[in-house]
């Protein structure tokens, strides 16, 4: 160890030991700017990601084992002492990103998307119908089903020439009708398992609304000056069995998600029951895989961050939480939030839900897409031709802030952890004591 010290010190003078053992530059810490070296790699070897990824999160542990004494990466991803760890998080993820890549092939395979084109408006207001259909959908399914059922609709209703900015809007809309919803985003659904009053997040509908009428409308526009919507009435014949197992893997989901808090569980129940009396497409797993071991292992990463607190909860600090969430994993974000309390629970839901929206690996409804269309992983060119997802972000979290205003809520842990030791005093004598304070 100490020859390794003394190689550090020598090679750069400014590092410096953190109270952890951890080596620093000025006061950033080695794992961050590990991570930060790995978003930048992700973003500039677009072909490569699911390598970047893995060997950023092999560099990060190492350095952990390394300057990190007790550090152990299965008590990190299993838990203990009191910890449930990330292993949740991560199958949850995994069940998850693997299942809908299967529910859409089998949406697309029922010929419903080919409908599409027969209910949709023909100039480009049918795009941003099929974008504000997406985003009702996100409200009380899990924002990647959306998503990738939007994006089977749009190959087929735009003959597979599908605009970047279009796909950017997809991910968008997606994440914006999740933001209200306490089932149709992982943020919201923390919030909700954690104590925060569902009708605390509804307010976040108002930047959802108008996030979707920006994205809507500009990115709908760039998709009919590419590739105009299909006109003229398509007849096709339903394969309605396809479509049941669809509606079976989205209840299921729901079901296990308010029952076990582990929607991923009901996914794959209902796929193998609709294996015993249809063809599955197993296919699609080899598609998926590399997106999904590359969000894996970027979520892995993120969550390996020291990030032990935030900055004080303001209108400000939940802003720049919206650009944070789309280069590190929000979920972790969340949780910090809801541990140090005192937000806005509505405008936090929208920042941190929508604000993943502005990179395709920012959340992961943008890396399932990504699988269907793997052009979408050129992380400037999405940032090139998804522009009007950061206008939608900034100008709707301001216009959400001035319709409905600040209103942050007291820390509900310690509300409910003040609660319990009222009514369930340690011992008598704290009994005593507090009986007349009662009164």
């Amino acid at each position: 160890m100490k020859w390794v010290l003394t190689v550090l010190f020598s090679l750069f003078p400014g590092v410096a030991l953190a109270s952890s053992g951890m080596p620093s530059i000025g006061p950033v810490r080695l794992e961050f700017i590990l991570f930060a070296l790995t978003l930048v790699g992700v973003a500039t070897f677009h072909k490569q990601t699911m390598y970047v990824a893995l060997t950023g999160f092999v560099a990060i542990v190492s350095i952990k084992y390394i300057f990190v004494g007790d550090f152990s990466l299965l008590h990190h991803i299993i838990g203990g002492n009191g910890a449930e760890g990330e292993w949740r998080v991560l199958l949850n993820l995994l069940g998850l990103l693997f299942g809908f890549a299967i529910l859409a092939k089998h949406f697309e395979e029922s010929k419903l998307p080919d409908l599409m084109p027969n209910f949709l408006p023909d100039d480009w207001k049918g795009g941003l119908v099929l974008l504000a259909l997406i985003c009702i959908m996100s409200s009380f399914l899990d924002n990647i089903a959306a998503a990738m059922i939007g994006g089977t609709i749009a190959l087929a209703v735009f003959k597979g020439k599908v605009h970047l900015g279009f796909l950017a809007a997809i991910v968008a809309a997606s994440n914006a009708g999740g933001a209200p919803s306490v089932v149709g985003d992982t943020t919201t659904t923390l919030m909700w398992i954690d104590g925060v009053n569902p009708l605390d997040v509804t307010h976040a509908a108002v930047a959802a609304v108008s996030s979707l009428l920006i994205v809507g409308i500009l990115g709908a526009r760039q998709q009919h000056a590419y590739q105009p919507i299909v006109q003229g009435r398509v007849e096709v014949k339903v394969e309605w069995r396809r479509l049941g197992i669809v509606f079976l893997i989205l209840v299921s989901a729901i079901a296990t998600n308010y029952l076990f808090d582990f929607p991923a569980l009901g996914v794959w129940a209902a796929i193998l029951i609709g294996a015993s009396f249809s063809k599955t497409p197993w296919g699609e797993l080899k598609n998926a895989w590399r997106g999904t071991v590359f969000l894996m292992a970027l979520i892995a990463s993120a969550s390996l961050m020291p990030v032990e607190e935030l900055p004080p909860a303001t209108p400000w600090t939940a802003f720049g939480l919206g650009f944070v969430s789309a280069v590190f994993d929000n979920i972790p974000l969340t949780k910090l939030c809801l541990d140090q309390g005192g937000y806005d629970w509505g405008i936090l839901a929208y920042t941190v839900g929508f604000g993943g929206s502005m990179i395709w690996f920012g959340s992961s409804a943008g890396v399932a897409l990504s699988n269907k269309f793997p052009e979408a992983k050129d992380t400037f060119k999405y940032l090139k031709h998804g522009w009007h997802v950061t206008l939608a972000y900034v100008l709707s979290f301001f216009i959400m802030w001035g319709i409905v205003g600040w209103n942050p809520h007291a820390p509900h842990k310690k509300s409910l952890e003040a609660n319990r030791t009222i009514e369930a005093p340690a011992n008598p004598a704290e009994a005593a004591t507090s009986a007349p304070a009662a009164k």
